[in-house]
């Protein structure tokens, strides 16, 4: 039996947890996003206006570290998000949740940077070699993204066990579906069995700047598997296949043990002073 959650619901209430009175304005971007994805066989249309005005949001608590406070960068929030200036934005270093579009903009911290794989210059280290080879014996597909009770069992089991304690801990359905899903229609599901068992699920946004690794989450008791290592690597190939210049993989935190393995993967960019650039290893 499917879950329908009420996506709409799910964004008003994010947009509620934002203190108004204290969003202020802060620039006025010039954008143009014009795209023309052959691949997708999608003529993305500009913006009606030619700027995008940003705010920030209120302090609250750092996700990443519990000794920091955080606030964010977002769009207009009278604007109305869709795939086509969401593939702008994730290009100026933005990310989602759910439909929520934000950049980190902290006032005494910079540690979140944006990064991306620049795919034509990628190659596969040994181990990653090595792990394409151990999961020979998986069956991928890419299908809809969607609610199915065995993926929201997936999804529990995975984050009990990695985030046990958390505030990711003990999930509902509707946080499954205001953290991964949204209405515009541009994201899939990388899905990975064994028979018929599922064992990995990557969230994919598929965009005219090129693929977005929204997240991945995958049989604990698996570990040997590398299966997070697996799904990064099923989503190069894909950009490869579409012809994409760039797999982008939301924000790297140098010396945290959450945002390690990022730099496992040759040919990184980062996000910094407003310009893509390789990334020093």
């Amino acid at each position: 039996m499917l879950y329908f959650c009420n996506i709409s619901r799910t964004k008003a209430q994010i947009k509620r947890k934002l203190i108004q009175k204290n969003i202020k304005h802060i620039l006025s971007t010039p954008l143009s996003p014009q795209f023309d994805s052959n691949a997708l066989h999608i003529k993305i249309p500009c913006m009606n206006s030619e700027t995008l005005s940003l705010y920030i949001t209120a302090e609250h608590d750092c996700g990443y570290y519990n000794d920091r406070q955080t606030s964010n960068l977002i769009p207009d929030p009278q604007i109305e998000i869709g795939a086509n200036l969401y593939s702008l934005l994730i290009s100026k270093g933005f990310r989602r949740s759910g439909e929520f579009v934000y950049r980190p903009h902290c006032k005494q911290c910079t540690a979140c940077v944006p990064c991306r794989i620049n795919v034509e210059n990628f190659k596969a280290s040994r181990n990653q070699r090595r792990c394409l080879k151990n999961n020979q014996d998986l069956t991928t597909r890419i299908v809809p993204a969607r609610f199915k009770e065995e993926y929201f069992s997936l999804y529990a089991k995975y984050l009990n066990a990695r985030h046990k304690g958390g505030n990711m801990a003990d999930p509902i359905r509707e946080d499954f579906c205001s953290f991964l899903l949204n209405n515009w229609e541009a994201s899939v599901f990388i899905e990975s069995r064994l028979n018929e068992k599922l064992l990995c699920v990557a969230v994919v946004d598929f965009l005219a700047a090129g693929p977005s690794a929204v997240y991945t989450f995958f049989d604990p008791n698996a570990h040997k598997r590398s299966l997070g290592t697996f799904a990064i690597l099923q989503q190069i190939w894909l950009a490869k296949l579409y012809r994409k210049d760039s797999l982008y993989l939301g924000y790297w935190i140098d010396q945290h043990p959450k945002m390690a393995y990022k730099r496992n993967f040759s040919a990184l960019e980062t996000y910094q002073h407003n310009q893509w650039q390789a990334f020093e290893y």
